[in-house]
């Protein structure tokens, strides 16, 4: 007698791998999204200058547009790896400026040093440059799911301070693009499991036919 197929147990796999292909297709159409963004992106460092965004995510428009922040003070350093504008690579001191009395600040990366633990001779002011995003350390999976949040702004400084080489102009060369690989994953994830499930199925079979 041929073997009945476990209805639940098969739908819940049916139901995991439909998700798991629409994953796949969101992440095509964001890497179109993508694409358009970076066209758009390539083209802002000769437009007009445009006010600093204080709240994520930063608009396509905004993306490597020239602007300001003022700086009333600095209440925190991060670093980084970076690039200097000369090409040499180092670490890249971020400053957490406070912009008011109230709200979330500006995150300004203000220059390139050889060493982790340089100290920017700087603290505050007013200082232009480029709207540009913080660095991404959020999760693989968040990014895969869509589920992460947004990335804040961040002005690249157009000058450094004193002790500080000045960093790179932004470039669409270093904004990520890998909603390909992305969708890859998934559509490889979804063939996993389709075969893991066969594969669990036959074994099935074979234990209660011996």
């Amino acid at each position: 007698m041929k073997a009945r197929v476990p209805l639940l147990p098969t739908s819940l796999v049916a139901a995991a791998v439909i998700v798991m292909i629409g994953l796949g297709v969101w992440q095509l159409q964001r890497r179109e999204e993508k694409n358009a963004m970076l066209v758009l992106a390539a083209r802002n460092p000769s437009q007009s200058a445009a006010a600093f965004p204080l709240m994520p995510p930063v608009a396509p428009e905004l993306l490597f547009r020239p602007s300001s922040v003022h700086c009333l003070r600095v209440i925190g350093w991060q670093v980084e790896a970076g690039r200097a504008a000369d090409g040499s690579m180092g670490y890249r001191h971020i400053a957490q400026c406070a912009t008011g009395a109230e709200g979330p600040g500006a995150l300004v990366a203000v220059g390139v040093s050889q060493r982790p633990d340089a100290t920017p001779g700087w603290s505050g002011g007013q200082i232009s440059g480029w709207i540009s995003e913080e660095p991404d350390h959020r999760a693989i999976l968040s990014r895969l799911t869509g589920k992460a949040i947004p990335l804040r702004p961040m002005l690249i400084a157009r000058a450094a301070p004193a002790g500080l080489k000045p960093l790179a102009p932004p470039s669409v060369a270093d904004v990520p693009n890998n909603h390909l690989a992305y969708a890859v994953q998934w559509f490889f994830f979804a063939g996993v499991a389709v075969l893991i499930y066969i594969l669990a199925l036959r074994r099935r079979d074979g234990a209660k036919s011996a």
